[in-house]
């Protein structure tokens, strides 16, 4: 969360109603998040010194404008150029991917290349899976609950097969080539 923000104020400084607005129009395809984790994730890059009050706006409410700082920038360039990690591939590509304009050009295909990595190892062991429960011996009380768990499995070497293709195909489109 705390590097989607960072991100959206990489783009251009922004006030806590404008974070959500930007996630409602934009960043929700991919990553869903309450007004109330925006706000802890704002408060936790304030304290970190991540980012920074740009300006405060007179009147009752005081609305904030908020800005990456040095510290920030930095954060969110080392999160760019890091293995997408955890359960959910296809938030944290779908992520990096959305922010990768923010990259300069050069920087842009090893971020790709380390999110087909990624997915090359996940549907690697998808399919290695896969391979091991094709000499399994089910009970036959067993099997009915087995095809349909089966099928989740068939839809997400599916997925993944599809997702390597999605970003081989975007990478060679926008990556230009070497001399």
């Amino acid at each position: 969360m705390a590097h989607v923000i960072l991100g959206l104020l990489l783009i251009a400084p922004q006030s806590f109603y404008d974070l959500i607005k930007a996630f409602e129009s934009g960043v929700a395809l991919f990553y869903s998040a309450s007004s109330g984790s925006i706000r802890r994730a704002l408060d936790t890059l304030l304290a970190r010194g991540a980012i920074e009050v740009a300006s405060v706006e007179p009147g009752g409410r005081g609305r904030k404008v908020y800005r990456v700082t040095d510290d920030g920038r930095a954060e969110f360039r080392a999160w760019m150029a890091a293995e997408p990690a955890g359960p959910d591939l296809e938030t944290a590509a779908l992520a990096r991917l959305y922010f990768l304009g923010l990259l300069e050009p050069a920087e842009r295909a090893p971020v790709l290349h380390r999110i087909t990595g990624r997915i090359e190892a996940d549907l690697a062991a998808l399919t290695a899976l896969d391979a091991r429960l094709d000499t399994a011996d089910l009970p036959e009380e067993h099997r009915d609950v087995a095809a349909h768990q089966r099928a989740a499995l068939d839809y997400g070497i599916a997925a993944h097969r599809f997702m390597l293709d999605w970003f081989r195909a975007h990478a060679a489109r926008h990556t230009p080539p070497r001399p």
